[in-house]
């Protein structure tokens, strides 16, 4: 089992920034990637930022250039630096585990970022 804490969410006005920060922890367990997802209210839960245990990342089209994701392997640890946020990106941000290539089950509680002047 892997166990996923975030934090860093909160109120930020237009073109601010934030950083989230997900712990995973367990037993037995080695991650191979990590991601953050959100979902707006009424819309479906998407895709922000990825990366794998060598590195390799991929983005939404709307947050690049904008936000960028980085991982500690030591401290089982991934962040998302988010920039120039936007209206549009408030939501409740998840943090997500894959052990394998496929098997990606591992949710966060989700952390709330609400972007309003």
């Amino acid at each position: 089992q892997v166990q996923l804490v975030e934090s860093g969410g909160g109120l930020v006005q237009p073109e601010g920034s934030l950083r989230l920060s997900c712990v995973a922890s367990g037993s037995h367990f080695s991650i191979y990637a990590m991601g953050w997802y959100r979902q707006a209210p009424g819309k479906q839960r998407e895709l922000v930022a990825r990366i794998t245990s060598n590195g390799n990342t991929n983005y939404a089209d709307s947050v690049k250039g904008r936000f960028t994701i980085s991982r500690d392997n030591a401290k089982n640890t991934v962040y998302l630096q988010m920039n120039t946020l936007k209206s549009e990106d408030m939501a409740v941000y998840y943090c997500n585990a894959c052990t394998t290539r496929v098997t990606c089950d591992y949710w966060g509680q989700g952390t709330q970022v609400t972007v309003s002047s």
